[in-house]
């Protein structure tokens, strides 16, 4: 027996398990066991046989099943949430069988019916990191689902997870995250609200007594959406979203259905000599009512302390818990200059205007910045931005040498501080338009791993995507990134790009049109619609936005794009300005 040679093969294995078991049987434990046969054999082993699936193990209210394709068993795991949805119709929203599902791709050993191992245990981890009712997949069961399924599963990022020493990189899937959330983003549906903790930050009020303060309560306003942004167990509303209520006094309830969050946090700022003076209150938004008041006093120089006694705070409100990772990120924030600071938070918001002159003022801001304290990590990052919208822009004489600025700048962010996203969110952006992809592709997937609530980062490794052919991938991409930033007219025309390229043309329409109703003067979205049109036999309308398109930018140059954009398949352009040449435009 000791020289027995263990057997092993190569398998795919579904997770599942009952969503708030102990509570369900605490309730009513007869009604719970029944119910939980009656699904097991009536829904859960019908499904499991169809997809030529084998449950190996049952574990009270789990079961752990093979599969030998990847396939087969993604779509045994979509079918049957929408089975067990179906199935809870009926049954009161507390007393409802709701599963999570988890599906990984590992080498496992068998032994007689049982199969062990690393390949099982992962499978198990993910299971958990699913919503309830949806479902979870490991990056290798999503490498092979590519052109295979029709299924929507969205970049969740790396998570650290028990027992198990390296980051799992997560894909996710619910029947409401995709389907109705992209529902949302072209048509204008409600946006549903999330399983997990969701918040959304109101700019803060400047109390300093000094209007030229105001610059500062929406630095920390800022720092605190970008400090939450960081919790994977939270989600959060991004900052063009939330800026939008600024100088406004709105019904907390209208926001929180407005943006689909629960929870509103809104507060004030008092900046006193080398004082900071922070209140802040958390709202239900769901019912109005006053959930917690804190209020936090602390040096300038202490202001990242007070940013994170902030976040603890609403972490330990709603009871989410930091994953080891980050809480040694937090543990690495120390004091910071306040002069520095300053300039930090004057540059963003300097930067936000948009205009050449701008971005000369904000980069000297930040250039000052790091002679105080040349190892902060975000005055390089926001470098690299400033440096690469003047090349896209075609700013203040830019040429080709911003972009290899912008990249020496975003590498020394990440040389400075490996856990600032942002630096690798500057560093994805930089080498997606040097047409460096499969660089491009790890730093974004970093700063979403990093950061799972930066829009900025599913933006940019939806773009990645979308450029690299891979654009169901960037539809799942640009749709998460708009639930986090509803506001943001960008998601809506990359979104629409992405859906062009796949021929989903009616969903393209309504995305593009979207976008115009919020940026009236986009000359690309309005030449995106004009391909559309003529690749859909609708000349008149193709002529009509090929003129309007003109008309807002005199000089445009479909030339131009093509050099630009660094898509991989050369051909792509040339497919959608066929629709132009369809309508008899000549480009």
């Amino acid at each position: 027996m000791k020289n027995e040679r263990i057997q092993r093969r190569l398998v795919a294995i579904l997770a599942a398990d009952v969503v708030g078991y102990s509570r369900l049987m605490e309730r009513d434990e007869t009604a719970t066991l029944t119910e939980l046969k009656v699904r097991w054999s009536e829904v859960v082993e019908p499904l499991v046989a169809r997809h030529a699936g084998r449950v190996f193990k049952r574990i009270g209210d789990g079961m752990l099943v093979e599969f030998s394709s990847a396939v087969d068993a993604v779509e045994c795991a979509v079918e049957l949430q929408k089975a067990m949805e179906a199935a809870n119709e009926d049954n009161p929203v507390d007393r409802r069988i709701v599963l999570r599902i988890g599906v990984n791709l590992g080498d496992v050993m068998v032994d007689g019916s049982d199969l062990y191992g690393d390949g099982v245990n992962v499978a198990s981890r993910i299971e958990g990191l699913a919503d309830p009712g949806g479902v979870a997949i490991s990056d290798a069961v999503h490498e092979h689902l590519h052109g295979r399924v029709s299924i929507d599963f969205v970049d969740s990022g790396h998570h650290e997870v028990k027992n198990i020493e390296r980051p799992l990189h997560i894909w996710t899937w619910s029947p409401d995250a995709v389907s109705t959330e992209t529902l949302a983003a072209i048509g204008g549906a409600p946006l549903p609200l999330r399983s997990k903790p969701s918040i959304a930050v109101l700019p803060f009020s400047n109390m300093s007594g000094d209007p030229e303060q105001g610059y500062f309560a929406d630095g920390i306003t800022e720092d605190i959406i970008t400090d939450l942004s960081k919790v994977s167990g939270l989600f959060v509303i991004a900052r063009n979203s939330s800026f939008a209520y600024k100088g406004q006094a709105p019904d907390i309830r209208k926001v929180s259905k407005e943006l689909g969050v629960r929870y509103v946090l809104e507060g004030s700022v008092r900046r006193v000599a080398s004082r900071v003076r922070i209140n802040a209150q958390m709202i239900d938004g769901t019912t109005g009512g006053h959930l917690w008041a804190e209020r936090y006093d602390r040096d300038i120089e202490d202001v990242f302390a007070v940013q994170d006694e902030v976040t603890r705070t609403i972490v330990s409100a709603l009871q989410v818990t930091l994953t080891a990772g980050e809480e040694a990120q937090r543990e690495n924030r120390g004091k910071i200059n306040p002069e520095a600071y300053d300039l930090i938070v004057r540059a963003r918001q300097t930067a936000l205007e948009l205009r050449p002159e701008a971005a000369l003022e904000a980069r000297r801001m930040l250039e000052r910045a790091i002679e105080i304290d040349p190892e902060l990590a975000l005055p390089y990052a926001r470098l690299s931005i400033i440096s690469f919208a003047e090349y896209a822009n075609q700013w203040n004489d830019a040429t080709p040498e911003n972009l290899t600025r912008a990249l020496e700048l975003a590498r020394k962010a990440i040389e400075l501080d490996e856990s600032e996203p942002q630096g690798h969110s500057s560093l994805a952006l930089v080498l997606s338009w040097m047409r460096r992809l499969d660089e491009a592709e790890p730093a974004a997937e970093r700063a979403v791993a990093l950061a799972p609530n930066l829009a900025d980062a599913y933006t940019a490794l939806g773009n990645i995507r979308d450029f690299q052919g891979r654009h169901e991938d960037a539809v799942a991409l640009h749709t998460r990134a708009y639930r986090l930033d509803p506001q943001f007219d960008m998601s809506l025309h990359f979104l629409g790009r992405a859906l062009l390229a796949l021929g989903r043309f009616d969903e393209a329409e309504i995305a593009f049109k979207r976008r115009l109703t919020l940026t009236p003067r986009s000359d690309m979205s309005r030449f995106y619609l004009a391909c559309l049109y003529g690749l859909t036999g609708r000349h008149d309308e193709a002529r009509r936005y090929w003129r309007e398109t003109l008309e807002v930018n005199p000089s445009f140059s479909v030339e131009r794009m093509k050099q630009i954009l660094p898509y991989r398949d050369p051909n792509l352009v040339d497919r959608l300005v066929g629709g132009l040449r369809d309508a008899g435009i000549d480009v």
